[in-house]
């Protein structure tokens, strides 16, 4: 015959090497059946004997929370093409260790003549200084950006 055993929040079932849990020995006294009862059997090296144990799942399976992803611009300005450089930031005692040096990108409301309205652009300071020398229209399509979408 089987015996029971109370252990931690189950209840452990010894059973013969041939036996098969019988009835409701798994299972608290006063609890009705559940279909969600699976019970995982491990072998152990005690003489031919089975111990069974109830498979502890978690009450509430929530999934992983959703993370937002954010378009990011990218550090690269559109009109001259300049982007990050990688540099060696040199230490007192000489250590070197890796940085990058970033674009020195603005947001700027810039007047086009050619469409009557106001622009606004992520550009470099070069790019602006260069837009004053030669005019938004010719910076704009020498580096192949269309200004009326934006």
């Amino acid at each position: 015959m089987a015996s029971a055993l109370a252990s931690g929040g189950g209840v452990l079932a010894v059973l013969p090497a041939a036996g098969r849990p019988t009835s409701s020995l798994l299972r608290c006294p006063g609890t009705p059946p559940r279909s969600s009862d699976c019970v995982g059997f491990l072998s152990s090296q005690l003489c031919g004997l089975r111990i069974s144990t109830p498979i502890r799942r978690p009450l509430f399976s929530t999934p992983p929370p959703a993370t937002v992803v954010m378009p990011v611009a990218k550090r690269v300005c559109p009109f001259t093409g300049k982007k990050a450089n990688r540099a060696n930031k040199v230490s007192f005692s000489n250590h070197k260790t890796k940085k990058l040096q970033f674009v020195n990108l603005q947001y700027k409301r810039v007047w086009w003549e050619a469409g009557k309205r106001y622009v606004k652009l992520r550009l470099s300071t070069k790019a602006l200084k260069t837009i004053e020398k030669n005019g938004l229209d010719a910076v704009a399509k020498k580096a192949g950006i269309d200004l009326r979408k934006e």
